[in-house]
């Protein structure tokens, strides 16, 4: 039998750009009939990719300069001014099938309307969430025109303002952070689909597993819902490779919940732990009729392990728990923050995340925290990290502001967020490597603003109250926190040592003094966890002529044009003039910037992991650059090559000798001292 639901995708198809001024685009269509007149496009069609961001399509055609070299970032700010229309020509052989046609995105950045011919199917507006837009009523016989528009996005997100104002559910991190100019983001982002419903089908599927490291057995908690018109059997089938371990079978309903045991199964381990290839396991669910043939199949890779959270030595009474317990193994989590590997994150594809992530792993890694400043990464991305072991800390879309740090709490702001919650969730969920939810990053009560103001968010505020039941009730194995960093202070205080109020805390990401005194900072230092930790370093010789321009890339300090425009926060040329360097050589320059923030990093690092169990991890602040800085906190540059200072992260993170009872080290590759 033929199966009662057909996918096709639609990256497949030729695709067209457009741009025009807000609004012109619904002239002479069925959407703006009144003007009598056609409007013509501010910028005529141009070819494009599906995904892709709109500002590549004209990069493509030489219409935009490299927002990467020097000032040109500013010349792409007019590209947010204009709408664009993303348009193909549906196949005929796919339209004129009988059923229901439903267009799947699973990532639209960030509002606007889905059209057919010319017809406003439906508009839409949210970055984080997919969509399903049913096409059947406005499908004709023969060719059909499916148009995708994207309009105005908001004027500014970024780092300074107050989160308790955001109402647009958009990445905020490219309309300027500190290690990022603006580049505002348009376009498809994930993968684009048509669905051909012609029959009973399974509509969704998520789940999660269990895993009893003590009797080496597993569980698989799923939820499906199907589109049913009878009844229907639901087989739920595991498989180790080719070899079927499990299999259980279910009278459907339109919201299915249910459980397969899995009698005896190999634990997914993170990096460190064995050698090779983490060991996953593949659900296949298949939605069978009376006589046994398939109608519709889902499939997901997921892995089996056992997790729990045991107070650090030495922690004051009621602190959050910040020792992993691993399949019963205590487990010194280390590894870095992940930010976007680009602005324009649509065009990023899986070969530079498997490059990003492999050099994650090889630096001896096992955690990332995807941040809460951008979206939820591609699915890609997460089956990697399951692949190498790296687990994964991953924020709901709530950052920091700088005046405020609040999110917002009325009904309408709480109701939003809770649907993008819970659409991570089950999206997510399946992956081993997810470790830990988090509400969001540096999120903090009412208070003084700025960096450290205000004491870390709790799940008393309504809307991380919410996400926190969401957590709770969809993938209830799974820790969640209401904010990075948690407990009583935001920042840790030498003052304060020995006090019992240092938990996980951020920073410091700077110092100014002798790096004797960033020493004794963190031989006294008593934190229970360190989720960001950073310290400047400059880019290399060869990636700040390429991008800054020869003859442009000194003096390093704000009278240079180009290290203002991304590198303000960062800059140290004071402090290296006041060391007697040159102010001439640039070489120079590099080899004393980067070799005190290798310096800086590989102390801290080493400090903390040496007191564990008293101190749970630590996490860098941050893995790589998504933009050509001269200068960040970045420890992977731009053209992916290691700064001195991962590797000497790499020295602690793979030390067998370090961490007491911590993970043993894998015998991955070493990446090139390049």
């Amino acid at each position: 039998m033929k199966n009662a639901c057909q996918r096709y995708d639609l990256s497949a198809c030729s695709w067209s750009l457009t741009g025009w001024h807000p609004g012109y685009w619904k002239t002479g269509t069925p959407a703006e009939p009144a003007l009598g007149m056609v409007m013509l496009p501010d910028v005529a069609a141009l070819p494009a990719r599906v995904p892709g961001s709109v500002h590549q399509a004209l990069r493509d055609q030489d219409l935009l300069s490299d927002w990467n070299v020097q000032l040109n970032a500013r010349q792409a700010e007019w590209v947010e001014h204009r709408d664009w229309k993303f348009e193909t020509e549906l196949p005929a052989r796919w339209t004129r099938q009988p059923g229901r046609k439903v267009l799947c995105a699973e990532g639209l950045d960030y509002a606007g309307y889905v059209l057919v011919n010319g017809r406003i199917v439906a508009p839409f507006r949210g970055s984080f969430t997919p969509y399903r837009f049913d096409l059947t009523a406005f499908l004709q016989p023969g060719a059909n025109r499916l148009a995708i528009v994207f309009t105005g996005a908001p004027s500014f997100l970024g780092q300074i303002g107050r989160t308790s104002e955001i109402r647009d559910w958009k990445p905020r991190f490219n309309y300027v952070w500190d290690w990022v100019p603006r580049l505002v983001s348009a376009g498809i982002y994930d993968t684009l689909s048509l669905e051909v419903r012609h029959g009973d089908a399974l509509s969704s599927l998520s789940l999660h597993t269990a895993y009893d490291a003590r009797r080496g057995a597993g569980r698989i908690h799923f939820r499906a819902d199907l589109a049913l018109k009878q009844g229907r059997i639901l087989q739920v089938q595991v498989l180790d490779g080719r070899r079927t371990v499990a299999t259980r079978l279910f009278r459907t309903k339109a919201h299915l919940n249910g459980t397969v045991a899995v009698p005896a199964v190999h634990p997914w381990q993170p990096n460190g732990v064995g050698s090779g290839r983490r060991r996953l396991y593949t659900v296949r669910v298949q939605l069978l009729d009376a006589q046994g043939q398939v109608l519709d199949e889902a499939r997901r890779t997921t892995g089996f392990r056992e997790v729990t959270w045991h107070a650090c030595r030495g922690a004051p009474a009621g602190a959050e728990p910040w020792i992993c317990r691993i399949n019963g193994r205590d487990t010194f989590l280390q590894g870095f923050n992940w930010v976007p590997p680009r602005p324009h994150f649509s065009d990023v594809t899986e070969a530079e995340y498997r490059r990003l992530l492999t050099a994650y792993r090889d630096l001896g890694a096992n955690i990332l925290r995807v941040w809460g400043g951008a979206a939820l990464e591609r699915a890609c991305f997460y089956r990697l990290c399951d692949e190498m072991g790296l687990m994964v800390w991953q924020e709901f879309p709530l950052s920091s502001s700088g005046c405020d740090n609040l999110p917002p709490d009325d009904a309408t702001a709480v109701r939003e967020m809770a649907a993008i919650a819970e659409s991570y969730v089950r999206r997510c969920q399946h992956h081993p490597a997810l470790l830990i939810w988090c509400g969001g990053n540096e999120l903090t009560e009412r208070g003084p603003g700025g960096v450290g103001g205000g004491k870390p968010l709790t799940a008393r505020h309504p809307m991380v109250r919410r996400m926190e039941q969401i957590v709770h009730r969809l993938d209830p194995s799974r820790r969640f926190v209401p904010t990075s960093p948690s407990g009583p202070r935001f920042c840790a205080s030498a003052k304060e040592w020995g006090q019992g109020c240092h938990h996980d805390v951020h920073g410091p990401w700077n110092h100014k003094g002798p790096l004797e005194t960033w020493r004794a900072y963190w031989d006294g230092d008593d934190s229970l966890f360190r989720s960001e930790v950073g310290m400047p370093g400059a880019s290399s010789a060869s990636v700040i002529r390429r991008y800054t321009g020869v003859g442009q890339e000194l003096p390093a300090d704000a009278t240079n044009p180009y290290w203002r425009h991304v590198s303000s926060w960062w800059l140290q040329w004071d402090a290296y003039l006041g060391s007697g360097a040159s102010p001439r050589d640039l070489n120079a320059y590099v080899r004393w910037s980067q070799q005190r923030q290798a310096d800086a990093l590989g102390y801290a690092a080493r400090a903390c992991k040496r007191r564990f169990p008293a101190c749970g991890g630590f996490m860098v602040w941050m893995g790589h650059d998504c933009f050509p800085c001269p200068e960040n906190t970045a420890v992977i540059q731009f053209d992916g090559r290691l700064k001195p200072a991962a590797r000497a992260l790499r020295k602690v993170f793979r030390d067998r000798n370090l961490g007491g009872l911590g993970l043993p080290i894998s015998h991955a590759s070493e990446p090139s001292a390049r």
